[in-house]
């Protein structure tokens, strides 16, 4: 080869992998989607004290450079939930932490209602080859001790049926612990949303990426 085309050669790529590394910097980060309802919207804090904002802080600390997006909705029932889903598909993440059934719970929505809606969603997500997290929560003692143990089963049951990992109850070794509750009993202050990010990250790594 003479050393012109030897040159040439070279140049074509150097220039092909100029663009190939152009190419992967433009590439979006992945988009992992934490929707739910005002624990994870962060109601009481500062957008930064919520847990998806820990739950980035972690990821990134780890060598992920997913995106963490906060798409909570103080407020939310399942069936709001399920109205917004479209949205959530529409911007394609690889993962979805799914964060629901605390309102239904808390108005006395049907349990039946609430299992259906909560399957449709992860269902609809799987469906778009979406890895999810499911979240469960659990209601007061007043609601009585067979609701409850039905509507903390709903969760593990709907995460049984679509193969999908189960956080069961967000607040599992953090609600009796002082200053991880807010006064009003029910949302978690900064320090309480920090320990849901890291119980929660084991369960969300195998999902990803790296």
């Amino acid at each position: 080869m003479s050393r012109r085309r030897f040159c040439l050669s070279l140049l074509i790529l150097c220039l092909a992998a100029a663009c190939s590394c152009h190419a992967l910097a433009a590439r979006p980060a992945p988009l992992v989607v934490c929707f739910g309802d005002s624990i994870t919207a962060g109601h009481g804090l500062d957008p930064a004290q919520a847990y998806p904002a820990y739950l980035q802080h972690d990821l990134l600390a780890r060598g992920y450079h997913d995106r963490v997006l906060n798409a909570g909705v103080s407020g939310n029932t399942t069936q709001d939930a399920l109205a917004r889903l479209p949205q959530i598909l529409a911007l394609h993440p690889v993962a979805v932490i799914v964060e629901f059934g605390g309102n239904d719970g808390l108005r006395g929505l049907p349990l039946s209602l609430t299992e259906q809606n909560l399957s449709t969603i992860v269902r609809r997500l799987r469906a778009a080859h979406i890895q999810v997290l499911l979240a469960g929560i659990t209601l007061p003692p007043n609601y009585g001790r067979d609701y409850i143990h039905q509507f903390d089963q709903m969760y593990r049951q709907i995460a049984a049926r679509y193969h999908v990992p189960l956080l069961p109850m967000l607040y599992a070794g953090i609600y009796n612990l002082p200053g991880t509750i807010q006064p009003d009993g029910i949302h978690p202050t900064a320090k309480g949303s920090k320990l849901i990010a890291e119980h929660m990250l084991p369960l969300l790594l195998p999902l990803l990426h790296r």
